[in-house]
């Protein structure tokens, strides 16, 4: 995938604390190109829907090195889908896409 390096199941170790309460993970797939995070993608099996990966992408989003440049987020289930924007700033905000199938062919022109 040139220019694009992917790192799956790499050991990319996240560690955050929130409340007392310790986030750990490994990142399932990660994009890059050169040192930049260009994309984090958050795999999770077809019977769960997407929005169970959310905080887990989100958290992995928030340790990116790069806190001056958005992050882009992917969340599939293999037959849905959803993107994700962060934005780091003194508050980081973050936008979820529309829910996308694949068994709805349309969705596919909206997606590109």
């Amino acid at each position: 995938m040139k220019p694009f390096y992917v790192k799956s199941e790499q050991p990319i170790e996240i560690e955050s604390e929130d409340d007392g309460i310790i986030i750990k993970g490994i990142i399932d797939t990660l994009v890059l190109k050169y040192q930049l995070w260009v994309m984090v993608i958050e795999s999770k099996k077809a019977a769960y829907s997407v929005e169970v990966g959310l905080a887990q992408i989100l958290v992995y989003m928030l340790e990116n090195p790069h806190q001056n440049k958005p992050s882009y987020g992917l969340i599939t289930s293999g037959g849905e889908f959803t993107f994700i924007k962060l934005v780091k700033a003194e508050n980081p905000m973050y936008g979820i896409s529309n829910l996308f199938a694949t068994r709805n062919p349309g969705d596919l022109y909206r997606v590109m």
